[in-house]
């Protein structure tokens, strides 16, 4: 992995632990759990469970490899209540464009999620947001054309 900074929100953060605590304490003994089963069995060559357990465990064991890293360089987005009030990494943004209103919240590219309202800091409107305040257009690039955005609100 590149050292490029990991931005999280607490929450995000937070998801990530639990899910490296369930692959350590849960999924991975049991996964081992069934290796062992499988391979008590005899013939490994013609062994279709014992190959699909080494598969899931191999899965399993690079998720953890990935997640450890993830943890090193994750980098806590702060929540600060600034006077000048711009967007930046962890803001919760109204905007309206074509008389209809979206909330978005900008977080690191790990976290993002389109369906939860999510953006990325790279993303095309991420980018165009930070360090933008209320009142402030912004032009977006988007498949169907260019898009203009009002901020209404930050938080």
């Amino acid at each position: 992995m590149d050292s490029k900074k990991i931005y999280l929100t607490k929450e995000g953060l937070e998801e990530l632990k639990k899910e490296y605590d369930e692959l350590i304490t849960v999924k991975r003994p049991d996964v081992l759990a069934r290796v062992s089963q499988a391979r008590n069995q005899g013939d490994l060559s013609e062994n279709a469970e014992y190959v699909a357990a080494r598969d899931e465990l191999s899965f399993i064991d690079g998720r953890i490899d990935e997640l450890e890293e993830l943890l090193k360089e994750a980098v806590l987005i702060r929540e600060s209540k600034t006077s000048n009030h711009s967007v930046k990494l962890g803001s919760t943004v109204t905007l309206h464009t074509n008389s209809k209103k979206e909330i978005f919240t900008v977080v690191g590219e790990w976290e993002a999620d389109p369906t939860e309202r999510k953006i990325s800091h790279e993303s095309p409107l991420g980018k165009a947001l930070i360090g933008k305040k209320v009142g402030e257009k912004v032009q977006v690039e988007a498949p169907a054309g260019k898009l203009l955005y009002l901020i209404t609100d930050i938080r």
